[in-house]
């Protein structure tokens, strides 16, 4: 690959789930449009080329990111399931601002944060808490994210009402302790989640 090509895989793996579009990739490396769509076919063809297949370039909407192989599937829901890793407070910081606020554009959450989430959300829609629920209509398209059912069961609820209000909570409880909770999977590689309730804010 040429310069401008690792430029692009660069790219595209700097927006992880958004991705890029056309006239991104224009602007960036400052070349037309119909010049950036010519390189990004032939970005592509040479990516699908390589030795290695694990990952590929999709294009959902006019938006190009970095995908697994769906020929690889079952390997890679192997590895979700037998992760018995437990959610990292900056993974559920994230979690917290996605329930609160969603649907939420990933740009979103990281000025909430202050910090990058891209790994965050990635891990998160690795383990079904959340998912794409649509698309925000305003410049580039970002993706928006909601919390999903499998989030409801881990943390017992019925509905987000039941969520604390924030303003009950905020005076007392650090951005960290949003969530008191833990979650981890069994050995047969299936959820088993337990969540520790709110502290008494009294």
């Amino acid at each position: 690959m040429n310069k401008q090509f690792h430029i692009i895989e660069g790219m595209l793996y700097l927006r992880g789930d958004e991705g890029i579009d056309i006239n991104e990739l224009s602007a960036v490396l400052e070349i037309s449009k119909k010049e950036a769509a010519r390189m990004m076919d032939e970005f592509i063809e040479a990516y699908e080329k390589r030795g290695f297949h694990g990952i590929q370039v999709v294009n959902f909407g006019g938006h190009f990111k970095l995908a697994t192989n769906p020929d690889y599937i079952m390997y890679y829901q192997k590895m979700v399931e037998q992760s018995k890793a437990t959610l990292s407070q900056a993974a559920l910081e994230t979690l917290a601002i996605i329930a609160y606020n969603q649907p939420v554009t990933r740009a979103k959450i990281e000025d909430i944060r202050g910090v990058g989430c891209d790994a965050m959300v990635r891990k998160l829609l690795a383990k079904a808490l959340i998912k794409e629920v649509g698309r925000q209509d305003s410049p580039g398209m970002p993706i928006l994210y909601g919390v999903t059912d499998e989030f409801m069961d881990a943390f017992s609820l019925t509905s987000l009402d039941e969520l604390p209000d924030l303003g009950d909570i905020v005076e007392t409880t650090s951005d960290e302790d949003i969530f008191d909770t833990r979650y981890q999977e069994n050995k047969e590689g299936k959820a088993n989640e337990t969540v520790e309730s709110f502290e008494d804010n009294q």
